[in-house]
């Protein structure tokens, strides 16, 4: 494969790498770049531990070419927030401590982030149908969905 230079701003960040065109985002943000929150579930782009954000939806990087990239904002789990000061949805999982392996985390947060930059208050149901193709073999969906509404701010709105 013919390697190219591209630009891409991942985190706010400018990087540039020399890869072929077709390599998958992922890859290039685990590998080059030493990202280590999406993560590689199946490759296929179905099971959502990959997820991040390019321009603000939810995109699976396993199946997106390096090559289409360049220009768009890409946000990783590890651009939302620090240990210290955990962006919203980051906290709301850990408060409901939503995670039992933890392997999905990466896509419920990320497809959570990019829910609520939509639909800030979903219903339990629009949260769901959100999620849905975010797969967790652990069973916490119950803490998950928890952790979707209390970010939305509606949990504690419940007096929960």
């Amino acid at each position: 494969m013919i390697q190219t230079p591209i630009r891409l701003t991942v985190n706010g960040r400018i990087h540039d790498v020399t890869t072929a065109p077709q390599t998958p985002l992922l890859y290039v943000l685990r590998n080059d770049l030493g990202l280590n929150g999406p993560k590689y579930g199946c490759g296929l782009g179905e099971c959502g531990t990959c997820t991040v954000l390019i321009d603000g939806a939810a995109a699976r990087s396993c199946v997106i070419p390096i090559g289409g990239c360049a220009g768009r904002d890409i946000v990783t789990l590890e651009g939302l927030g620090t240990r210290d000061k955990p962006d919203v949805v980051q906290q709301a999982f850990i408060d409901e401590q939503a995670a039992q392996c933890g392997y999905c985390l990466n896509g419920m947060i990320m497809t959570t982030k990019a829910l609520l930059a939509i639909n800030p208050q979903p219903t339990e149901q629009e949260a769901l149908a959100a999620l849905r193709y975010n797969l967790c073999r652990c069973g916490t969906h119950v803490e998950i969905l928890r952790a979707v509404m209390r970010a939305s701010g509606q949990l504690a709105e419940a007096g929960d």
